[in-house]
């Protein structure tokens, strides 16, 4: 079984091949069928794995590397209605990332999904005018009406940004809301805001070696129909330092995983409350690595009990 760095030293190798069939990156040349979950209350699908705009793809859209992200997002493409996270806050991404799927025509391909948060100013409320006018600039970036999702970023002032995105939904600009922390002194809010507000979706850290939305939120989420979209599945660089230089074991092979983040992606979407977990990254390879995590089979529940006391032992 390759590392993950061997089999992207192996696919970069095969670049010919590659740009005449970029599957071969995805599922070792298998025709294996694409995994994705259904929206809740909807009979809409997404693939289980699609990309995130934050860390890397962040500074390299503000180097302006566009033909670099561009390729990321043909790739991205190739699955229909995959899931694309962006954010105002993310730096140049969201702006750089409307202009290139509109360059390529596929805008329309992707489930696209961004935020808003709008800071209170001097303790008080955010200001509803400005939280309207960035979201028209999110409007104007993507050329997107409505937009798939937008949620409200770390749980910023929702009492008056989550009624100012209901009434979005009202007047058909936006087709789902809901709310996103990365922060556990905020998970306790979290809570609060999804009994409170009908939401659409939460986006929240998971990980195979972070399990702490399993407790409640998870459980709150499956019993109230909400989405949920998985921010952060690497533990950031927590996981790739944890494996740096060690392989893969042998026996993932049995539920198609053939790198580690392949490996550390089917643990967290084989949770049936994830709809969709959003890795970023800026490289066009990485971007095909972690989609063949969408291919093929996932890990029951007594392979991933295996999976977690392989990583904890590391």
């Amino acid at each position: 079984m390759m590392t993950r760095r061997e089999y992207l030293k192996l696919s970069l190798a095969a670049g010919v091949a590659l740009a005449l069939k970029p599957s071969i990156m995805w599922a070792d040349d298998k025709d294996l069928p694409l995994i994705t979950r259904t929206i809740p209350g909807t009979d809409e699908k997404v693939p289980v794995v699609g990309l995130g705009s934050s860390a890397t793809f962040r500074s390299v859209a503000e180097e302006g590397e566009y033909e670099r992200l561009k390729e990321v997002f043909s790739r991205l493409a190739e699955h229909e209605n995959s899931v694309f996270d962006t954010a105002p806050g993310y730096g140049a991404s969201e702006e750089v990332a409307g202009r290139l799927v509109n360059e390529l025509g596929v805008k329309d391909k992707i489930f696209w999904a961004t935020k808003l948060n709008v800071a209170p100013r001097g303790g008080g409320s955010a200001d509803r005018e400005e939280a309207k006018q960035q979201l028209e600039r999110s409007f104007d970036y993507v050329q997107k009406d409505p937009i798939d999702l937008i949620q409200v970023h770390n749980l910023g002032d929702v009492d008056t940004q989550v009624p100012i995105l209901k009434e979005q939904k009202e007047e058909g600009r936006i087709r789902y809301l809901g709310v996103t922390t990365t922060f556990p002194r905020q998970y306790e809010l979290l809570e609060d805001v999804m009994e409170k507000y009908e939401l659409d979706f939460i986006g929240v850290d998971y990980a195979i070696d972070n399990h702490t939305m399993e407790e409640r939120i998870f459980p709150m989420a499956r019993d109230k129909g909400i989405g949920v979209l998985v921010y952060a599945p690497f533990g950031r660089t927590r996981l790739w330092e944890k494996v740096d230089g060690k392989e893969v074991p042998g026996w993932a092979a049995e539920f198609d995983a053939h790198t580690w983040g392949q490996f550390f992606l089917k643990w967290v979407v084989s949770n049936p409350v994830v709809t969709a977990a959003t890795p970023a990254t800026s490289r066009p390879r990485h971007m095909a690595d972690n989609m063949g995590a969408a291919l093929g089979k996932l890990p029951d529940e007594e392979m991933r009990e295996r999976m977690v006391s392989y990583i904890d032992s590391l």
